[in-house]
């Protein structure tokens, strides 16, 4: 325990003389260090934790969280009752099917991902769902087709425009082999915030891209959609053993490099931030040194007045805590907030300086996103807190060592 004469020094301690003006640069660099070590790694956590977040709410809106392709032989509609097992955490199953073509429109083309869904099962995908979309999708019929908003502005579409698709199916003519072409009309127009989406995948009726790459109804696969995707691991086992002669692939399987590349990422990230507070700490070392330097006379007379080794450590080390631990209250305010306001002020900052600072094209969502994770916050807190306690030891062990005979010898 700390004493009340004890607590009435550290706090005197920390209020240098006028005369010792460099000892009070040195604490408020130290302050200002610590404090902006843990509002940055709080601000680069929360954003990170924001970014992965929205990145699988994405990719989970837009992209079926178990995919069952046919392999052997084809998806029958007996094996579909087999599902009904699974019914306490299945949502829903689309049969789907996709590849690749050109979408040429006048002097411009652009490469795209073909998905083909009916319209039924088009209306599910929760990305769809949002104020933004442009168009019905009740007019999603025969030789119609979707598109994304950045697809859109990329080619200058509009809803009711045609446009041409070209397939990689090739169609044997005279002259040769030549790339099957088809007009469709551009129905309706999707955001769904998610940049790559939005510029790459269009949607066509599934009999449309089946006959489109000539392939059968038996090629279509099935697409399975959960209540709780984080859980697809169990999920996906199960219904491995309910279909053996079907290729089985869930979300974190075609994303877990991804995924594991932002996670790398976000450890070497903390890492590397942490140093920042670690520096700043070490500033606390420098101050304490010097303090108990100036403070050589007063420790002695306070050994002479009975004040023991024990409470003269602990007075020189509250005063380097205390510093370390009210820098921490302090960064981690400044992080809270700045996280919950990051977008309007990346916003404002943007405006201010005519610059992109969070391109989407480069970065795939529409804003900067932030999570605030309490655990994150008590993490980088209780790091600060262990590096200013571990900083204050050797200066309060150092002072509590002072000999006072030799301190006063020449007073």
């Amino acid at each position: 325990m700390i004493s009340e004469i004890e607590k009435t020094i550290a706090f005197r301690y920390l209020k240098p003389k006028r005369k010792e003006g460099f000892l009070k640069i040195i604490s408020i660099f130290s302050f200002l260090g610590i404090s902006l070590g843990v509002a940055v790694l709080i601000i680069v956590m929360s954003v990170m934790n924001g970014f992965r977040s929205d990145l699988i709410e994405k990719i989970l809106g837009f992209n079926a969280h178990i995919i069952i392709k046919p392999y052997e032989r084809s998806i029958e509609k007996k094996d579909l009752n087999k599902l009904s097992n699974l019914s306490n955490v299945i949502e829903k199953k689309l049969f789907t099917f996709s590849g690749e073509g050109i979408l040429i429109n006048k002097e411009n083309a652009r490469g795209i991902l073909i998905r083909g869904y009916n319209k039924n099962d088009l209306k599910k995908i929760k990305l769809l769902q949002n104020k933004l979309f442009e168009g019905s999708l009740e007019n999603f019929n025969k030789n119609t087709i979707s598109v994304g908003k950045d697809l859109a502005m990329s080619l200058n579409l509009k809803i009711g425009d045609q446009i041409t698709l070209m397939s990689s199916v090739g169609i044997e003519t005279i002259i040769g082999n030549l790339p099957k072409q088809e007009i469709f009309t551009v129905s309706s127009i999707f955001d769904s915030g998610f940049f790559e989406f939005d510029y790459n995948v269009v949607f066509l009726p599934l009999d449309d891209v089946l006959q489109f790459f000539e392939a059968a109804k038996e090629e279509a696969f099935l697409e399975i959609f959960l209540k709780e995707p984080e859980n697809v691991k169990n999920v996906k086992k199960n219904i491995q053993n309910l279909f053996p002669d079907y290729l089985i692939y869930s979300w974190a399987d075609l994303n877990k490099s991804f995924f594991g590349a932002l996670k790398v990422e976000r450890n070497v990230m903390f890492i590397i931030l942490s140093l920042i507070i670690v520096v700043a700490a070490f500033n606390i070392i420098s101050g304490l040194t010097i303090l108990v330097k100036n403070k050589t006379k007063e420790i002695a007379i306070l050994r002479t007045l009975g004040v023991g080794q024990k409470s003269i450590a602990k007075i020189f080390f509250l005063v380097g805590f205390s510093i370390g631990f009210l820098a921490t209250l302090t960064g981690v305010v400044i992080g809270i907030l700045f996280s919950f306001n990051i977008e309007f002020i990346r916003s404002s900052l943007s405006k201010l300086f005519n610059i992109s600072l969070f391109p989407e094209e480069i970065y795939f969502l529409s804003k900067m996103p932030s999570e605030i994770d309490p655990n994150s916050i008590l993490i980088i807190s209780i790091s600060s807190l262990l590096i200013t306690v571990l900083v204050s030891i050797f200066p309060a062990f150092s002072a509590s060592k002072l000999d006072p005979v030799k301190a006063l010898k020449y007073e």
